[in-house]
């Protein structure tokens, strides 16, 4: 009898492809992709680029789907097929930052985001553009909202991670709130995909001077009840937001998918004892050349690259790894910390293990740990494969919250 072991396994030797798969896969339980559509194309792929020339065919080919119906006036297949179409491009996006070809890049990026934007467009205006202002500028979001009544409505703030697409929010934690009733608020942040591709800005630590200006713009509005504001932060998101909830004090209640309290371990942690000594004891030399011996290797030039550009230029690799260092939740920070938080703690986390439990140990009563595990399927960094249950046990409780 033959056995189904691709859970276990991997739908590809490269975890990085394996785990993009899961990711892209998993996001068809909120209609972000088709199962069909996402197999088959795997179907096709064998390397890196076979991954991208892929993946390039089935967004392109979905998104004339969702331009045939959008002309025929069925909105609701053609905003789903816009979705669809704008995750998979991200895909294209994912693996091209990876690469030095900033012109295909922006192409891909900006497909990926026209069919974001006529996903947008199809919600007959329930979905609306909102800019926030930011620093002599604005950061671009969208407040998606059940209806275009404009009735004042629970708010969930949504903040993305490190490389993660503004569409790919919506299967992560924007339609389960729209099911309920709520709004959802996405956005990009400095260094985050249109932020970075288009504006140049880059990642910061302080978060609450983000957090700050997109919850003054959001309790300006009359469609959203300020008293019923809360917050959900994806990946590196559960570092940025814990750390603005230090700051920032209106949302009643949050969720870190999963805690982050120190973004710098994933970096630090592969370099081994006798690097990490390097770097503590600020021997930039010996770091500096032992890095550029370790780089010569082209997969790990090519992910150090991918990585270390929403860091912006930092001088050397020295530098970098002592950037990334300031994005860490101290005790201190994390006592100033009053909104309720459930931590999301799956079974198997590759980039930050046992920072679940840390962050819930530095809330104490504040917190809410909560396990996912791969027998219920989701298992890994943030539950790819098992987000209908994250949002089913997130939800309980931001609305038990919110109900208080």
């Amino acid at each position: 009898m033959a056995t189904h072991t691709v859970f276990s396994t991997g739908f590809f030797r490269d975890r990085g492809l394996d785990y993009q798969t899961r990711t892209v896969l998993g996001r068809a339980v909120h209609g972000g992709s088709d199962a069909g559509e996402v197999l088959a194309t795997i179907d096709r792929i064998s390397d890196h680029d076979s991954w991208r020339s892929a993946w390039s065919e089935t967004a392109e080919r979905v998104g004339a789907l969702g331009d045939d119906l959008r002309r025929q006036g069925e909105l609701h297949g053609a905003r789903s097929a816009y979705l669809r179409s704008a995750n998979y491009w991200a895909c294209v996006v994912e693996s091209l930052s990876e690469l030095d070809d900033e012109a295909a890049l922006l192409e891909a990026f900006r497909a990926h985001r026209a069919a974001w934007d006529a996903f947008v467009d199809c919600a007959d205006g329930a979905h609306v553009r909102v800019e926030v202002p930011y620093e002599g500028g604005a950061l671009p979001g969208y407040l998606l909202r059940p209806d275009a009544s404009g009735a004042p409505r629970p708010t969930l703030v949504v903040t993305n991670g490190s490389d993660g697409a503004i569409s790919g929010l919506w299967s992560d934690a924007a339609a389960g709130a729209v099911r309920r009733g709520w709004n959802a608020f996405v956005y990009d942040g400095p260094g985050q995909q249109s932020m970075l591709f288009e504006r140049k800005t880059t990642f910061r630590p302080d978060w609450e001077a983000v957090l700050t200006p997109v919850v003054d713009t959001l309790v300006a509005r009359p469609d959203v009840d300020a008293d019923r504001l809360t917050g959900y932060g994806i990946s590196q998101g559960g570092y940025w937001l814990p750390r603005a909830l230090a700051f920032e004090h209106r949302l009643v209640a949050a969720v870190a998918d999963p805690g982050v309290v120190d973004v710098s371990t994933s970096w630090t942690d592969p370099l081994g004892r006798r690097m990490r000594a390097l770097l503590d004891r600020g021997d930039r030399a010996a770091f500096d050349r032992d890095m550029k011996l370790a780089t010569a290797l082209p997969s790990l030039r090519r992910t150090l690259a991918f990585r270390s550009r929403p860091y912006g230029p930092t001088g050397d690799w020295f530098d970098l790894f002592d950037e990334i260092r300031a994005y860490r939740l101290t005790g201190e920070l994390a006592a100033r910390i009053t909104t309720p938080l459930l931590v999301t703690d799956p079974e198997g986390e590759q980039f930050w293990p046992g920072q679940s439990r840390r962050l819930a140990e530095l809330l104490g009563d504040r917190a809410h740990l909560v396990a996912f595990t791969a027998a219920e399927g989701a298992d890994l960094h943030c539950q790819p494969l098992g987000r209908a249950v994250t949002d089913a046990r997130m939800f309980a409780w931001l609305t038990a919250h919110v109900r208080r």
